[in-house]
């Protein structure tokens, strides 16, 4: 059992930390985007770079007391909140990296960015273009997200397809360990094979081995051509045939490929009526296609070449005429998650499965739920890599809260046909504490017991985010 904070660990801190350091804990720090953990926090501080991390850990480790690593906060399964009821964790210390925001480097040769924790991915884009490079990785929350975060999760966001999850995007990581020891890891090289690969152990670990502190970040050619297609398709079925065509006329060039659903625009209709739409009445499916493009390519030509290419599985289609009108139409697949949350679901899932399976997985899961009663669903998320946002919602008029003895039983049966399908119940967003139990459910037996012993090996007084991942013992 780990203790509270006690008032000589806040001295002992005052000790090696400055005044800015000590931040008063507001309520930012302990809730999540979905509101669904209330945190508890003994002290809040605000390092402003590794070594003060490190001892920071090495305290914490000393007093037994639980560390909380917080980013930018956007996470959604409730890793950066330690709920007020998690037993034999109390008034754990909150470890903000917001005042690590220095960018140590930028090799535009190697295509290499080198940046600390608390810098935010906006922030990373930018200096990328600073140098006429792109960092690829996108997500909605680029402006609040930070670089730490975003690899301790290993996010995901539109742009898989193409260049990977975080950690394909990583060439290096510092980071402190549970013992306050430092992880000098900060390399850019592309081929290193001198033993094990402790960066992508850390990267997706959510915090519970080690914070990371700065990162090694890939950089890439800027695109030379851009542009923007949303498509009218008749299914799931039809959108992945769609995919596959785009590919052979495109290649590489696909940056992202969204499905979107009917209900997700009719959603974006009732919330935010003001926006406008390509189509009067929405289609059953639609595709949002992002192309970024090459070695002479113009988008024109391709989207040409695309509706010549694939005109029996397209219906209809809008290109973007300029980069506000590509805004515009990227503006509806962002809007979607927040008319979701206006809505109000009675459960969301962020899941992936095997391409070919998806047609099948949005029928099934179709046919499941109506098991429930006349319940509404809002399917859309990021095709070309199989991740699937799949989100129930009562039926209009009525609110999630009168449905929320079955929430269990949804969730259970929409887990299970993901785990039946070969997938994933948690596709980007990570497992936190949301999915601590899922994860035990649907996990090879040999996977969760390795898992547990490099737990045990890394931290084994459990102070590193306890009761993340995996349940604290």
């Amino acid at each position: 059992m780990l203790n509270p904070v006690s008032p000589e660990l806040k001295i002992h801190l005052e000790t090696f930390l400055p005044p800015a350091a000590f931040l008063e804990i507001s309520q930012k720090y302990l809730t999540e985007p979905r509101g669904r953990y209330q945190g508890s926090a003994g002290i809040l501080v605000a390092p402003e770079n590794t070594d003060q991390v490190s001892k920071i850990i090495s305290s914490a480790s000393q007093a037994g007391v639980g560390v909380i690593p917080y980013g930018g906060g956007t996470g959604l399964v409730g890793g950066q909140v330690l709920p007020t009821s998690q037993e034999g964790v109390p008034s754990p210390i909150i470890l903000s990296l917001s005042r690590m925001r220095k960018v140590r480097g930028c090799h535009s040769d190697e295509n290499v960015l080198v940046v600390e924790a608390g810098v935010t991915l906006a922030e990373a884009q930018a200096e990328a273009v600073k140098v006429n490079r792109l960092f690829p990785l996108s997500l909605t929350s680029e402006g609040t997200a930070q670089i730490g975060g975003i690899l301790a999760t290993n996010a995901g966001g539109v742009n898989v397809l193409r260049y990977g999850m975080a950690r394909d995007q990583v060439l290096g990581v510092e980071a402190v360990m549970a013992d306050g020891q430092i992880l000098r890891g900060l390399k850019r090289l592309r081929k290193d094979n001198t033993g094990y690969d402790l960066r992508h152990l850390l990267i997706g670990s959510e915090g519970t081995l080690g914070i990371i502190t700065a990162a090694s970040l890939k950089l890439v050619a800027r695109p030379s051509s851009e542009g923007t297609g949303f498509f009218a398709v008749q299914s799931p079925t039809s959108a992945l045939e769609f995919l596959n065509r785009a590919r052979e006329v495109v290649g590489d060039g696909i940056s992202a490929f969204e499905l979107i659903s009917a209900q997700g625009l009719k959603f974006l209709s009732e919330k935010f009526p003001k926006m406008r739409q390509p189509w009067p009445e929405p289609p059953e499916w639609s595709v949002l296609l992002h192309l970024g493009l090459s070695g002479g390519q113009q988008s024109e030509q391709v989207f040409e070449d695309l509706f010549e290419n694939a005109s029996e599985v397209i219906l209809d289609g809008v290109i973007a005429q300029s980069g506000q009108q590509s805004k515009e139409l990227w503006s509806l697949r962002e809007a979607i998650p927040l008319a979701n949350r206006a809505i109000g679901a009675i459960c969301s899932f962020d899941i992936s499965v095997p391409l070919s399976e998806i047609p099948n997985f949005i029928s099934s899961a179709g046919l499941r739920t109506k098991k429930f009663g006349k319940l509404r669903t809002n399917c859309f998320g990021h095709l070309g890599d199989g991740n699937l946002h799949y989100n129930i919602f009562p039926p209009q008029g009525a609110s999630a809260k009168d449905y929320h003895e079955i929430k269990n039983d949804l969730e259970g049966e929409l887990h299970s046909l993901t785990h039946e399908m070969g997938g994933s119940i948690s596709a980007e967003h990570g497992v936190g504490r949301l999915k601590v139990m899922d994860l035990e459910r649907f996990s090879d037996p040999v996977k969760m017991a390795l898992m547990h012993t490099m737990k045990k090996a890394l931290d084994p007084l459990g102070i590193l985010n306890p009761g993340a991942v995996l349940p604290s013992r």
